[in-house]
C-alpha cells in the first residue's frame, strides 16, 4: 500500500526541542519536504536565502500578497513572514510529504485554509498538525537558562508566550510532551506513520 502524502504542520514554545525534533525527522525521512518561509527581515549572520527563508524585499512580497500566493502571513515588529502555497503543493502532488514549522498563530490560519478546502484536496486529505509541549513550565524555564543566550528579561518574555502558546494546545490534532528526546521522537515518528497509513 502507498503510503499517504501529509501536510504536517508543527508548533511549540520557544526551549521546547521542536528544532531538534524536526531535524532528527527531515534526516530519517529524507522523502520530506522542509516548507522554507519567506519574510522580508533581513538575513543574520549565517543564514542562507532559499534554507533559512526565502529574503524577499517588501515590494515583492506584497506582490506575491496580491496575487494571493501566501497559506499564511502576518506582520512581525515591522517585518512581513509568509508561507507561499504553490511549493507546498507541488510536493504533495509530486507524492512527497511537507513539514512546516510555525507559530500558533501561523497554524490556525492553516487550519482555517485547509477546513475551507473541498474534501479530497491533497492539502486537507494529508493535514496533521502537531504541538510539543514542555514536561512542565519549571523544567522549560531551566531549559531557556541553560542555553545561555538569552537575558533575563527575554526569558521571562518567551516564558510569558509559552503559557499564552500552551493554552491553545487543545487547537492541535496532536500533542506531544518532550520530557525525553529520545521518546518523544518516537511518539512523532509514530503519528506520522500512522497518519501515512504506514502502521
Amino acid at each position: 500500500m502507498k503510503s499517504k502524502s501529509l501536510f504536517i504542520v508543527i508548533s511549540a514554545p520557544s526551549g521546547c526541542g521542536k528544532t531538534t525534533l524536526v531535524d532528527m525527522l527531515l534526516q530519517e525521512y529524507p522523502e520530506i519536504g522542509y516548507s522554507v518561509s519567506c519574510t522580508t527581515r533581513a538575513p543574520r549572520k549565517g543564514e542562507e536565502d532559499g534554507i533559512d527563508y526565502h529574503f524577499l524585499s517588501e515590494k515583492r512580497f506584497k506582490e506575491l500578497l496580491a496575487q494571493s500566493a501566501f497559506l499564511e502571513w502576518a506582520e512581525v515588529h515591522g517585518n512581513y513572514y509568509g508561507t507561499l502555497l504553490a511549493p507546498i503543493e507541488d510536493m504533495l502532488n509530486e507524492g512527497s510529504s511537507v513539514l512546516l514549522d510555525i507559530d500558533v498563530a501561523g497554524a490556525a490560519k492553516i487550519r482555517e485554509y485547509i477546513h475551507s478546502l473541498l474534501k479530497g484536496d491533497p492539502l486537507r486529505e494529508g493535514f496533521m498538525d502537531v504541538f510539543i509541549l514542555p514536561p512542565d513550565m519549571e523544567e522549560l524555564r531551566r531549559r531557556l537558562e541553560g542555553r545561555g543566550t538569552d537575558s533575563p528579561e527575554t526569558i521571562e518574555k518567551r516564558l510569558a508566550n509559552a503559557e499564552k502558546e500552551i493554552a491553545r494546545a487543545g487547537e492541535y490534532l496532536y500533542r506531544v510532551t518532550n520530557d525525553d528526546l529520545g521518546i518523544a521522537y518516537r511518539r512523532l515518528v509514530d503519528l506520522i506513520e500512522v497518519a501515512a497509513g504506514r502502521q
